[in-house]
């Protein structure tokens, strides 16, 4: 047939020729000529283009970068931070004071964070983690709400109206005929002064903004970290999300440091001058702005959102850097074949299974109670914490959080890092690693210590010490130098006399005069102070006093050695936590890593970090030895029992350590390494070796699928 097709010498053969055109169109028909231009702008058609419905111009495209997404990402991050983990905890013990509220009640504010959290990261995770979604467009979303949680939160502010407290000079002693005509009233008689109406409205605000602070926060540390590593590639997806995470630390810093800083100011700057009402920052019943912070997150949440907002659901090169990654990820055996809902029907049927078979692994177990154990202290002390520097050493609620500040984030930074640095720098295996957690857990117990120190109670009188004609069992508030005063209990001005003596107020003293030198109140003629006055020349003029409009201070020197010693422990708790997520990952399969790390997050939520601020506020509660009372039934604490507190603290800190030491143990004790079960494995039976060579694929019950992470 061939030679039938054949031309005369000189013309190509019809058969070559036949194979060559097929040749040119194996790939289907020939495509026109492209010139780069054409290329590159039909490349720039379909790719998405960043921009807000349908406004999308051009120069906005050259922010279409993963870098520019890093630097937005991490103000969410910051302010998440800043607001969640900074200016709530900050202002925890102020807002008790301005509004009535209790620890407990504060508690469950603190609280309201993980809880929203835990009902919303599941939801949000799925539908923003569907490969058609914008998770840009989650995110914006979240910061919206973030935002609009914070200014939720400073609302109380405008809805209380101007505080009122700490008006020393109208609380004198006054002689008067009816004793209980200035006592605490309901119904807006002489007695009610700052009163709140109802201490439950705020209660549920505070609490609602909380809630709306945990579903903002939702996808920022799921679809952001996913967002950065799908449009990175796989060598810089690491850098980019630990940068991420380090602005995310050095939020609450700059929370806890800018919040104390504005707690300087009074509350009510705007309208009121706290020097004309005898009021300094170091005065009990010194109230700061603790408002402008929210504020101010509210409205940088908002500018954050919009370029947020404009980002495509995938950069330039995203469609590359999959192609890569599936690639790689196609080493793994292919499975047979089957329709799309077959096989989300079949996960749907494997997931008890999966559970099942996590729960019944006892190092995941154990590592999931010693990561619910660490969590209840870590969210218990970051919210009261400052509460307790701040009573238990007599400073103020702004020093308090500038401390707590410098010590978090040497701390937190500084031992997460090393503790990630050390695994992989001595390469530790998983029972490597345990040991190091049990190791670390174990020296942290000693840290626990600093508990210990604890300074002597104020001396206040009718409360921890007893004025001159009452006995060391009968103690109260009134007393016959005051019986004539009509002392109110609702007008707590706490005041020093000079015998050393904190009282209520320059009634419960006995004091009749009062004068304002240099913005300062001082107390005269005080019938409860038995010491000779001190004499003061202001002016050319002698003044005597025997009181001041302050609480008197301790003369304690345990600060330093509790701030250095709480540090240490704070150190270690965090060096602990890279070495246990990566443990957590090692113990179990491959294709079980993601879901195992959910439900690690659900347990450490439902037993640690959501009860812990609701724990450590009743326990707080409990050591409340003079309480504000309130028309409700409510009211916040105005002196606690140093001692008690202390030793509350003491012993949440140990059970909580002595209890993540246990579970570290029975990690490392109950942990088998797949080279033990080959061995053993191998003396029973000669060919175990190669049938788990030839069978390390074949699925889930195979020992030899389980092996350790070279890089954590």
């Amino acid at each position: 047939m061939r030679d039938k097709f054949a031309f005369s010498s000189g013309v190509p053969d019809m058969h070559e020729t036949l194979s060559s055109f097929s040749e040119q169109f194996r790939d289907g028909p020939p495509k026109p000529e492209i010139k780069p231009e054409t290329a590159k702008e039909s490349e720039r058609t379909d790719e998405p283009k960043c921009g807000w419905f349908w406004f999308r111009p051009m120069y906005l495209q050259q922010f279409r970068t993963a870098k520019w997404a890093l630097f937005w990402l991490c103000w969410t991050g910051a302010m998440q931070g800043m607001v969640v983990n900074g200016f709530v905890n900050v202002v925890i013990t102020t807002i008790e004071r301005r509004f009535g509220l209790r620890s407990s009640q504060t508690g469950l504010i603190a609280g309201g964070y993980d809880i929203a959290s835990f009902l919303t990261l599941v939801p949000v995770s799925y539908l923003g983690g569907r490969s058609k979604a914008s998770k840009p467009r989650y995110i914006g979303i979240g910061v919206v709400v973030l935002g609009l949680g914070s200014l939720l939160f400073a609302s109380p502010h405008y809805i209380a109206g101007p505080y009122r407290g700490g008006q020393q000079s109208e609380n004198i002693c006054q002689r008067v005929t009816n004793t209980s005509s200035r006592s605490l009233s309901c119904n807006g008689s002489v007695g009610q002064i700052d009163q709140e109406p109802y201490s439950g409205l705020y209660l549920t605000i505070f609490l609602m903004a909380q809630l709306l602070h945990g579903a903002g926060s939702a996808p920022f540390y799921t679809l952001g970290v996913t967002y950065l590593d799908e449009n990175v590639s796989k060598k810089m997806s690491s850098v980019y999300v630990g940068i991420f995470y380090t602005m995310a630390i050095i939020g609450p810093a700059l929370g806890y440091v800018v919040g104390g800083e504005l707690l300087k100011l009074y509350t009510d700057f705007i309208t009121v001058d706290p020097s004309e009402i005898g009021l300094t920052p170091n005065s009990n019943v010194w109230v700061g702005a603790w408002w402008i912070g929210f504020l101010a997150a509210a409205v940088i949440c908002f500018v954050i959102a919009i370029p947020i907002l404009a980002f495509p659901a995938a950069l330039p090169g995203s469609e590359k850097l999959a192609k890569e990654r599936v690639s790689e990820a196609h080493q793994k055996p292919e499975q047979p074949s089957s329709s799309d809902r077959g096989e989300a029907f079949s996960k749907i049927r494997e997931l008890p299974r999966a559970l099942t078979d996590l729960l019944g692994n006892p190092g995941f177990f154990m590592l999931n109670l010693a990561g619910a154990s660490e969590g209840l202290l870590i969210a218990g002390f970051a919210a009261f914490l400052p509460k307790l520097i701040e009573n238990q050493f007599n400073v103020s609620p702004s020093s308090a959080a500038l401390l707590m500040g410098l010590v978090t984030v040497p701390a937190g930074g500084g031992g997460t890092f090393l503790g990630g640095y050390l695994i992989k720098r001595f390469n530790l295996p998983c029972s490597g690693i345990l040991k190091f957690c049990l190791l670390a857990t174990a020296s942290c117990i000693a840290f626990t210590l600093c508990f210990v120190l604890n300074c002597p109670n104020l001396n206040f009188a009718g409360v921890t010490v007893p004025y001159s004609d009452q006995t060391k069992k009968s103690f109260s508030l009134d007393s016959t130098c005051n019986n004539g005063c009509g002392c109110s209990r609702s007008e707590f001005s706490p005041i020093c006399g000079v015998d050393g003596i904190t009282y209520y107020s320059p009634c419960h003293a006995g004091c009749y005069q009062g004068t304002r030198i240099n913005n300062v109140e001082v107390y005269s003629d005080c019938t409860c102070i038995r010491e000779p006055p001190i004499n003061l020349t202001t002016g050319g003029n002698v003044i005597s006093y025997e009181a001041i409009n302050t609480t008197c201070n301790t003369s304690c020197s345990y600060l330093w050695p509790f701030i250095t010693l709480a540090f240490c422990n704070m150190f270690i708790t965090f060096l602990c936590t890279m070495p246990a997520l990566s443990a957590t990952l090692r113990v179990v399969r491959d294709d079980q890593r993601s879901f195992a790390l959910g439900i690690q997050w659900i347990k450490v939520r439902i037993l640690g970090t959501i009860p812990a601020p609701m724990v450590f506020g009743a326990l707080i509660d409990d050591t409340c030895i003079l309480w504000n009372g309130t028309c409700d039934g409510g009211g916040s604490c105005l002196v606690y029992d140093n001692l008690y507190m202390s030793r509350y603290m003491l012993a949440l800190a140990f059970i909580g350590k002595a209890a993540s030491l246990l579970f570290f143990f029975l990690a490392w004790w109950t942990y088998i390494p797949p080279n033990r079960r080959v061995t053993q494995n191998s003396r029973e039976e000669p060919t175990t070796t190669l049938m788990l060579n030839d069978t390390q694929h074949e699925g889930p019950t195979t020992p030899a699928t389980i092996n350790p992470i070279i890089d954590p």
